[in-house]
Order: structure tokens, then C-alpha cells, then sequence
């Protein structure tokens, strides 16, 4: 399961806080949520501090959301490695 807060949002940009684990129908409701926060604010970061697990599926996501110019903060190590293994696919 994966709680989704926003902790701030304003015109310059937003705060998401990401808790549980990116995986199966969470990796989609994140992306929703994610791209209609970038609709309306300039920038976005994703607080990633209390994310246990994360499968392939929102490994990718997540890294497509980079791609668009989120930044991710609070990473954990693990997360960081997968995120980089999927960079030398």
C-alpha cells in the first residue's frame, strides 16, 4: 500500500511525501497524481524517506518522473541502486 501526503504546494512548486510501497496499482494512482500536480505547479519533489519497496514497475515510473524534472529527495540507497541499474539497461 502507498500513502501519498502533500506537505507543500504553492505557485513555485510542490511536495509530495511518498509512505509504503510503489508497487502494483500504486505505480499507476502515483503517476495520476504526480502529472496532475505538474499541471498546476511549476516543479515537483517527491519525499521518498518512508518508501520500503518499490518493484520494477515503480522503479520506472519513478524514473520517468526524473526525466520530467522531478526531484527526488530522501532516497534510500536501495532505491538509489535500482534507479541506477535501470539507467544502464
Amino acid at each position: 500500500m502507498l500513502k501519498i501526503s502533500e506537505v507543500e504546494s504553492n505557485l513555485q512548486g510542490a511536495l509530495l511525501k511518498l509512505e509504503g510501497k510503489i508497487s502494483g496499482d500504486s505505480v499507476a494512482e502515483m503517476q495520476r497524481i504526480c502529472h496532475s500536480v505538474l499541471e498546476g505547479a511549476t516543479s515537483l519533489r517527491l519525499d521518498l524517506a518512508e518508501v520500503t519497496f518499490a518493484d520494477r514497475g515503480g522503479v520506472k515510473a519513478l524514473a520517468e518522473l526524473r526525466s520530467r524534472g522531478v526531484e527526488m529527495v530522501n532516497c534510500s540507497v536501495f532505491l538509489t541502486e535500482q534507479l541506477k541499474a535501470l539507467r544502464s539497461e
